[in-house]
C-alpha cells in the first residue's frame, strides 16, 4: 500500500547554506568598507536587512500552494503598479541612481520594486502554465503557441515598465525568468526551436553592426555611436581606462592581484568604486584569491543544487516551476555579476546575490528563499509499503 512519510518542516540544508552565504557577505562587506572609502556603515545595515529577510521568510513560510496561487495575481498587479510609480512620481520620491530612476526614496529607506517584481512574475507565469496545462491535457502547435504567447505578455508588461528606468540589468534578468519558465512549460520545441535561432541570429546580427558598421545603426536607426560606448569599453577596456572601461579595467587589476591565497582581510591595494555593491566579488578576488573566490562560487552551486533537488522532488507541479524561476534568477544574477568583473560580459550592475550590499535586493531573494522553505515546509514524500 502507498503510506506517506512525513519529513522535518523545516529546511535545514538551506539554512546552513544561507547562514554561509550571510558570513560570507559580511566578511566581504567588512573588507569593502575597511580601507575608509565610505562614511557608511554597510556591514551593519546588512545585518539589518538579513534580519528582515528572515522575517519575510517567517512570514510566508507556512503558505500553502493554494494560497501562493490566490497571491500571484495580486502581487503582479501589486509589482505593475509600483512600476507605474516610479515613472509618473517626482524625482523627491522616486531618485535616480547611475541614471535609472529605479529607487522609492521614503523615510530612512531606498526601495528598488523590480526586486520583488522579480518573484512576482515567477509566481504568475507558475499558475499560468500550471493551469494551462491542466486545462490543455491533449496539447497541439496551437494551445503551446497560447502558453507561449501568455508567458511573453506577463513578461513584457514589467519588462517595458523597468525599460523605461531604464535598467538594463533587470530587464536582462525578466528575460531569463521567461526563458527559463518556457524551457519548462511543456511547449514544443517546433515552436521554441526557431524562436531560440532567429533570436541568436537577431543579436548576432546587431552585435555584427554594433562593432563594424555603428554608421548603419546611427543612419537607419538614430541610434548614436556613443550610446556602444558599455560595449566597446568590455571588448577593448584599456582603450577606455580613463572613462567607460575604468571600472573594468580596475576589476581585473584587484581580482589578478589577489593571485591564488588572496592579500588577507582588509589588506586591498587597488581602489574601486561600488565595491561593496556591484563589484563586491572582486573585493573576495583581492582579499581571498583564487581559493576565496572558489569556494564562494562553490556556495551559489550548493545553493542551485538544492534548490534543483527541491524542484525534482515535491510533486506539485506549481512548486517545480516556482523553483525553476528562482533557479534562473539566482543562475543569471551569479553568471552575469561574476562574468562581468572577469571582462567575459558586459557591465550591467547586478548585484551578486546574498553578498552585495542593498537592502531592496536581498529582501528580494530572501522573498524568493520563503517559497523554498514554503515548498519544503509543505512538502510530503509517498512511498510503497508493504506494512500493515
Amino acid at each position: 500500500m502507498t503510506r506517506m512519510k512525513n519529513t522535518s518542516k523545516i529546511d535545514f540544508t538551506l539554512v546552513l547554506i544561507l547562514m554561509l552565504l550571510c558570513i560570507a557577505s559580511c566578511v566581504a562587506i567588512f573588507s569593502a568598507q575597511s580601507t575608509g572609502q565610505y562614511n557608511q556603515n554597510f556591514l551593519v545595515k546588512q545585518i539589518f536587512w538579513y534580519g528582515v529577510g528572515i522575517a519575510i521568510i517567517a512570514s510566508i513560510i507556512t503558505l500553502d500552494s493554494d494560497q501562493l496561487k490566490k497571491l500571484s495575481w495580486y502581487s503582479y498587479a501589486f509589482g505593475i503598479v509600483l512600476l507605474l510609480l516610479l515613472i509618473v512620481a517626482p524625482e523627491s520620491i522616486a531618485r535616480k541612481v547611475n541614471g535609472a530612476k529605479s529607487w522609492f526614496q521614503l523615510p530612512g529607506i531606498s526601495l528598488q520594486p523590480s526586486e520583488f517584481v522579480k518573484i512576482f512574475i515567477v509566481l504568475t507565469l507558475s499558475r499560468v502554465i500550471v493551469e494551462h496545462q491542466e486545462k490543455y491535457i491533449v496539447k497541439t502547435l496551437s494551445s503551446d503557441f497560447w502558453l507561449l504567447t501568455k508567458i511573453g505578455l506577463i513578461t513584457f508588461f514589467p519588462l517595458l515598465l523597468v525599460m523605461q528606468q531604464p535598467d538594463l540589468g533587470t530587464s536582462l534578468v525578466f528575460i531569463a525568468i521567461m526563458l527559463g519558465m518556457t524551457f519548462i512549460s511543456g511547449i514544443t520545441w517546433k515552436i521554441l526551436l526557431p524562436i531560440f535561432l532567429s533570436g541568436i541570429i537577431l543579436a548576432t546580427s546587431v552585435l555584427y553592426l554594433v562593432l563594424w558598421h555603428p554608421d548603419w545603426l546611427e543612419k537607419y536607426l538614430g541610434v548614436q555611436e556613443y550610446q556602444f560606448g558599455r560595449i566597446y569599453s568590455w571588448l577593448d577596456p584599456y582603450n577606455y581606462q580613463s572613462t567607460t572601461g575604468y571600472h573594468l579595467t580596475q576589476s581585473l587589476l584587484a581580482i589578478g592581484s589577489g593571485e591564488t591565497a588572496g592579500k588577507g582581510i582588509g589588506i586591498r591595494d587597488v581602489y574601486l568604486p561600488e565595491s561593496h555593491s556591484d563589484f563586491i566579488f572582486s573585493v573576495v578576488g583581492e582579499e581571498f584569491g583564487f581559493i576565496g573566490a572558489s569556494v564562494l562560487v562553490s556556495l551559489f552551486f550548493l545553493l542551485i543544487y538544492h534548490i534543483t533537488k527541491v524542484a525534482l522532488e515535491t510533486k506539485n507541479p506549481f512548486y517545480t516551476c516556482i523553483c525553476v524561476g528562482i533557479i534562473s534568477i539566482i543562475t543569471f544574477h551569479v553568471f552575469q555579476n561574476i562574468g562581468m568583473t572577469i571582462g567575459i560580459l558586459p557591465i550591467t550592475g547586478i548585484p551578486l546575490p546574498f553578498i552585495s550590499y542593498g537592502g531592496s535586493s536581498l529582501m528580494g531573494n530572501m522573498l524568493a528563499m520563503g517559497l523554498i522553505f514554503s515548498i519544503r515546509y509543505h512538502y510530503k514524500k509517498y512511498m510503497f509499503s508493504n506494512d500493515e
